[in-house]
């Protein structure tokens, strides 16, 4: 019996679909008979304790220019929804807060795809502080004189958003970089939140590695590398995918936070390492499986599948579709 399955998440015409890894969770849900439903977080209501989201029932193929078909609008009641996808890509903003308050509301009688609480108290860089030893030497702080004294001691150091994603603001000071007083001025002025200062790893030129777990458990990894005079390994800011196995250390690495990763519902992750250092756990709208699809002949969608319809069947929560 298929289920019904709603996908939260940014528009979905402008997608790359060799790279985008909700469209490969939503041809894997399609394969297994389940009904897709899509819909954009600025079309969720709540009224009257119902929530309830303008969307569209969704077929996708992997064709280029024609990727995906809507039907015509209808209210969805997503409390009648088996399973929603929170695919919508950060910032976490408020409006990205307030979307996962507004999931409270079904959770868990319909499965979201992570826990929507968890997702809210875990955003990327201030999550894995939790796990001592496993970081860089790092620092979160709004104290000028507390980025200075940090760089004082590394001096080879990045600075980079609280909140940011994708690469985005991310810059290295390298010592005798004058920078660093006009780099403050402008981040303060941006943002109001805190920012996370780290000790550059130089083995980030061998490589930034991403690490995708489903339900605490390690289930590939795609190895990506900067380009020439670029600190960032990001795949849309330039960065190579290439093939990668998993070190002992990084199985020690996922083996400190799995335990804690199933505990809290966050069912499929990602995970940055650089080094021998985690520096990224990424819960809300975690990519790269088709990256290491392609270089493992893996379907890690599949098992993403797997373990939803292993929470699912667990609790007796199938509903015809």
């Amino acid at each position: 019996m298929g289920l019904a399955v709603a996908i939260q998440m940014d528009p979905i015409e402008t997608i790359n679909i060799d790279a985008d890894t909700t469209f490969v969770l939503a041809l894997e849900a399609q394969a297994r008979g389940h009904a897709l439903y899509h819909y954009l977080p600025a079309h969720l209501s709540l009224r009257d304790g119902r929530l309830r989201a303008r969307g569209r029932r969704l077929e996708v193929r992997r064709e280029h220019g024609r990727h995906h078909s809507f039907g015509p609008f209808q209210n969805l009641d997503l409390a009648a929804m088996d399973v929603v996808l929170m695919r919508q890509d950060p910032p976490f903003d408020m409006a990205y807060i307030t979307a996962t308050h507004l999931l409270e509301h079904i959770h868990p009688a319909t499965l979201v795809v992570n826990d929507p609480a968890a997702v809210r108290n875990a955003p990327e860089k201030l999550f894995v502080t939790r796990f001592e030893g496993l970081m860089p030497p790092t620092l979160i702080t709004s104290d000028r004189d507390e980025v200075v004294a940090f760089r004082n001691e590394h001096e080879d150091i990045i600075i980079k958003p609280l909140f940011g994603n994708g690469g985005s603001g991310v810059f290295r000071l390298q010592p005798g970089d004058e920078n660093l007083n006009a780099l403050l001025e402008v981040f303060t002025q941006l943002f109001r939140e805190p920012l996370i200062v780290q000790r550059y790893l130089p083995e980030v030129r061998q490589g930034d590695k991403r690490i995708i777990l489903v339900e605490g458990e390690p289930i590939g990894a795609v190895l990506r590398v900067p380009a020439k005079g670029e600190a960032r390994a990001n795949l849309h800011v330039g960065g190579t995918a290439m093939k990668s196995e998993l070190t002992q250390r990084e199985r020690e690495i996922c083996a400190a936070i799995g335990p804690t990763l199933r505990e809290q519902g966050l069912l499929f992750v990602g995970i940055d390492v650089i080094g021998d250092y985690l520096t990224e756990i990424n819960v809300t709208s975690p990519t790269g499986i088709q990256e290491i699809d392609r270089f493992d002949g893996a379907r890690l969608e599949a098992q993403v599948w797997d373990a939803i319809e292993a929470r699912l069947s667990a609790r007796g929560a199938r509903r015809p579709v």
